[in-house]
Protein backbone atom coordinates (compact mmCIF):
# COMPACT_ATOMS: atom_id res chain seq x y z
CA UNK A 1 0.00 0.00 0.00
CA UNK A 2 1.31 3.36 -0.94
CA UNK A 3 0.71 6.42 1.21
CA UNK A 4 -0.23 9.57 -0.52
CA UNK A 5 1.29 12.84 0.69
CA UNK A 6 -2.09 14.22 1.77
CA UNK A 7 -2.81 11.05 3.77
CA UNK A 8 0.20 11.73 5.97
CA UNK A 9 -0.97 15.29 6.49
CA UNK A 10 -4.44 14.08 7.42
CA UNK A 11 -2.95 11.67 9.92
CA UNK A 12 -0.89 14.40 11.58
CA UNK A 13 -3.93 16.69 11.65
CA UNK A 14 -5.96 13.95 13.33
CA UNK A 15 -3.27 13.31 15.92
CA UNK A 16 -2.96 16.98 16.74
CA UNK A 17 -6.71 17.16 17.32
CA UNK A 18 -6.63 14.46 20.00
CA UNK A 19 -7.04 15.76 23.53
CA UNK A 20 -3.79 16.35 25.32
CA UNK A 21 -3.66 14.66 28.69
CA UNK A 22 -1.63 16.20 31.44
CA UNK A 23 1.32 14.14 32.61
CA UNK A 24 0.75 12.15 35.76
CA UNK A 25 1.73 14.10 38.83
CA UNK A 26 5.13 13.18 40.16
CA UNK A 27 5.16 11.17 43.35
CA UNK A 28 6.45 13.33 46.15
CA UNK A 29 9.72 12.19 47.66
CA UNK A 30 9.47 11.07 51.25
CA UNK A 31 10.39 13.73 53.73
CA UNK A 32 13.95 13.52 55.00
CA UNK A 33 14.30 12.13 58.49
CA UNK A 34 16.23 14.50 60.76
CA UNK A 35 19.69 13.21 61.70
CA UNK A 36 18.77 13.28 65.38
CA UNK A 37 16.07 10.66 64.79
CA UNK A 38 18.30 8.21 62.88
CA UNK A 39 20.27 6.13 65.36
CA UNK A 40 24.02 6.17 64.87
CA UNK A 41 25.61 2.89 63.91
CA UNK A 42 27.02 1.15 66.93
CA UNK A 43 30.78 0.70 66.85
CA UNK A 44 31.69 -2.83 65.96
CA UNK A 45 34.08 -4.83 68.08
CA UNK A 46 36.36 -3.80 70.88
CA UNK A 47 37.24 -0.15 71.47
CA UNK A 48 40.73 1.24 71.99
CA UNK A 49 39.95 1.65 75.70
CA UNK A 50 38.82 -1.98 76.03
CA UNK A 51 41.90 -3.24 74.20
CA UNK A 52 44.19 -1.12 76.36
CA UNK A 53 42.64 -2.43 79.58
CA UNK A 54 42.80 -6.01 78.28
CA UNK A 55 46.48 -5.72 77.34
CA UNK A 56 47.36 -4.16 80.70
CA UNK A 57 45.59 -6.98 82.54
CA UNK A 58 46.90 -9.68 80.17
CA UNK A 59 50.56 -8.66 80.45
CA UNK A 60 50.43 -7.44 84.05
CA UNK A 61 53.82 -6.51 85.49
CA UNK A 62 55.82 -9.61 84.51
CA UNK A 63 53.91 -11.38 81.71
CA UNK A 64 50.71 -13.31 81.07
CA UNK A 65 49.45 -15.97 83.47
CA UNK A 66 49.14 -19.63 82.47
CA UNK A 67 45.34 -19.16 82.26
CA UNK A 68 45.66 -16.15 79.94
CA UNK A 69 48.20 -18.03 77.80
CA UNK A 70 45.62 -20.81 77.27
CA UNK A 71 42.38 -18.84 76.96
CA UNK A 72 43.22 -15.36 75.62
CA UNK A 73 45.60 -16.18 72.76
CA UNK A 74 44.80 -17.04 69.14
CA UNK A 75 45.35 -20.53 67.81
CA UNK A 76 48.16 -19.21 65.59
CA UNK A 77 50.10 -17.98 68.62
CA UNK A 78 49.46 -21.21 70.53
CA UNK A 79 50.95 -23.18 67.64
CA UNK A 80 53.86 -20.78 67.23
CA UNK A 81 54.66 -21.13 70.95
CA UNK A 82 54.95 -24.92 70.67
CA UNK A 83 57.52 -24.58 67.87
CA UNK A 84 60.04 -22.32 69.62
CA UNK A 85 62.07 -22.06 72.80
CA UNK A 86 61.46 -18.33 73.30
CA UNK A 87 58.26 -16.83 74.67
CA UNK A 88 56.33 -15.57 71.62
CA UNK A 89 54.04 -13.45 73.82
CA UNK A 90 56.98 -11.54 75.33
CA UNK A 91 59.50 -11.81 72.48
CA UNK A 92 61.99 -12.97 75.08
CA UNK A 93 63.56 -15.95 76.81
CA UNK A 94 62.73 -15.00 80.38
CA UNK A 95 60.46 -12.86 82.55
CA UNK A 96 60.85 -9.06 82.40
CA UNK A 97 61.08 -6.90 85.52
CA UNK A 98 58.26 -4.63 84.32
CA UNK A 99 55.91 -4.21 81.34
CA UNK A 100 54.28 -1.06 79.96
CA UNK A 101 51.49 -0.74 77.39
CA UNK A 102 51.53 2.17 74.94
CA UNK A 103 48.53 3.89 73.35
CA UNK A 104 46.16 1.66 71.40
CA UNK A 105 45.43 2.24 67.73
CA UNK A 106 42.23 0.84 66.22
CA UNK A 107 41.73 0.33 62.48
CA UNK A 108 38.02 -0.42 62.04
CA UNK A 109 38.43 -1.14 58.32
CA UNK A 110 41.12 -3.74 59.05
CA UNK A 111 39.24 -5.13 62.05
CA UNK A 112 42.26 -4.93 64.32
CA UNK A 113 43.67 -2.89 67.18
CA UNK A 114 47.26 -2.82 68.41
CA UNK A 115 49.61 -1.31 70.93
CA UNK A 116 53.33 -1.22 71.53
CA UNK A 117 54.35 -3.23 74.57
CA UNK A 118 57.59 -2.24 76.29
CA UNK A 119 59.42 -4.72 78.48
CA UNK A 120 62.00 -3.54 81.02
CA UNK A 121 64.98 -5.79 81.83
CA UNK A 122 66.97 -3.91 84.42
CA UNK A 123 68.02 -0.36 84.91
CA UNK A 124 68.80 0.50 81.30
CA UNK A 125 67.63 -2.31 79.01
CA UNK A 126 64.21 -2.23 77.34
CA UNK A 127 62.65 -4.00 74.41
CA UNK A 128 59.44 -3.41 72.45
CA UNK A 129 57.00 -5.45 70.42
CA UNK A 130 53.53 -4.94 69.01
CA UNK A 131 50.52 -6.90 70.26
CA UNK A 132 47.50 -7.19 67.95
CA UNK A 133 43.89 -7.84 68.95
CA UNK A 134 41.10 -8.65 66.49
CA UNK A 135 38.18 -6.32 67.09
CA UNK A 136 35.63 -9.12 66.73
CA UNK A 137 37.33 -11.70 68.98
CA UNK A 138 35.02 -13.31 71.51
CA UNK A 139 36.37 -13.45 74.14
CA UNK A 140 38.94 -10.73 73.58
CA UNK A 141 42.36 -12.26 72.92
CA UNK A 142 45.81 -11.58 71.53
CA UNK A 143 45.72 -12.38 67.81
CA UNK A 144 49.39 -11.83 66.95
CA UNK A 145 52.65 -10.47 68.34
CA UNK A 146 55.35 -8.94 66.16
CA UNK A 147 58.76 -8.62 67.78
CA UNK A 148 60.72 -5.44 67.06
CA UNK A 149 64.13 -6.96 66.67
Amino acid sequence: MMLKPYSLGALLLTLSALPVTAPAPAVAAPAAVPAAVVPAAAPEGHTADQIGRFLARFYGEHGPSAHDRRHHVSQVLLERQTNTQSDVLLCAQNEPQDIGIGPVTVAQAAGVGWATVTTHWGTDKTDTFTAYVRLDSKPIRIDDVICAG
